[in-house]
């Protein structure tokens, strides 16, 4: 079973660059990346609301809802902007140019928030170890973007 969590990222990783090209093409469709962007959001603001609806967990009481922190709101913005730099970018610097510096960003974020245990995530102290993986995957994104 444990196998399945690492499988699925991986899974994860293979939508989110499908995804970029699909609304690369939406985008151009449409000629708009903010139109873009807001159909993309609506088919999974839809396919959730399905899900949702057949899944048998149940909702917060509305007084839940008032004692929740502003910023636990926020993550589908962060998600917006994601969408919007990849609906510009990867047709200007192509796919791999793009995840490969999304993946250094996220790399470097990442170790950031283990090492104080940001958010709740459990501490994991920066290693040289880390430091090395960090520095490669770094290489590697010069290696990509090098012209």
């Amino acid at each position: 079973m444990k196998t399945l969590f690492y499988i699925l990222p991986v899974l994860a990783g293979m939508a989110i660059m499908v995804q970029s090209g699909i609304n690369a093409q939406l985008r151009t469709a449409v000629n708009h990346p903010v139109l873009a962007a807001f159909i993309s959001f609506l088919a999974g603001s839809l396919a959730l609301l399905v899900l949702l609806l057949f899944s048998r967990q149940p909702l917060p009481a509305w007084q839940v809802w008032s004692t929740i922190s502003w910023y636990k709101f926020t993550g589908g913005l962060l998600g917006t902007l994601f969408i919007v730099v990849a609906i510009l970018s990867v047709q200007k610097i192509g796919a791999a140019n793009l995840i490969v510096l999304v993946v250094a960003g996220q790399l470097i974020t990442a170790v950031i928030m283990d090492q104080y245990g940001a958010f709740g995530i459990k501490v994991s102290p920066v290693t040289l170890q880390k430091i090395c993986g960090i520095s490669l995957v770094m290489i590697g994104a010069y290696l990509v973007n090098r012209r």
